[in-house]
């Protein structure tokens, strides 16, 4: 287990970060709960439309799982920041460069660090 480094509770754009985060979270909720609706409304179909029908759901499924990663993430990055740990790479301690943070406001990696687990998940923390 890592020491933490003092916490990053005054990161200059925590508010925007933090902003940003609730924003897109607001927005994956809206996109599941419309494909919820949409399935539990389905209509009977016939058996020549089942097989478009199942692979449609099937893409639906796979779609839905990233957008549940994506909403875990989304929460990490905000319990971080309410820890005033957010910004801190999670593996060296370091700050993550702003770019990447705008790009990818739940990101809990810097690149270098990134990049290594990306290349073993056995040293993800």
């Amino acid at each position: 287990m890592h020491k933490r480094h003092a916490t990053r509770q005054d990161h200059p754009q925590a508010r925007g970060y933090r902003q940003i985060l609730l924003e897109i979270r607001e927005s994956v909720l809206t996109s599941l709960e419309s494909k919820a609706g949409a399935l539990l409304t389905g209509d009977r179909i016939s058996e020549e439309d089942q097989a478009q029908h199942s692979l449609a759901e099937a893409v639906s499924l796979r779609l839905n799982g990233f957008e549940y990663l994506q909403l875990r993430q989304i929460q990490e990055a905000l319990d971080r920041l309410q820890l005033g740990e957010f910004g801190t790479c999670l593996s060296c301690q370091q700050p993550i460069a702003p770019k990447r943070l705008q790009a990818l406001p739940w990101a809990k990696y810097c690149v270098t660090c990134q990049e290594r687990v990306a290349h073993d998940p056995g040293e993800e923390d």
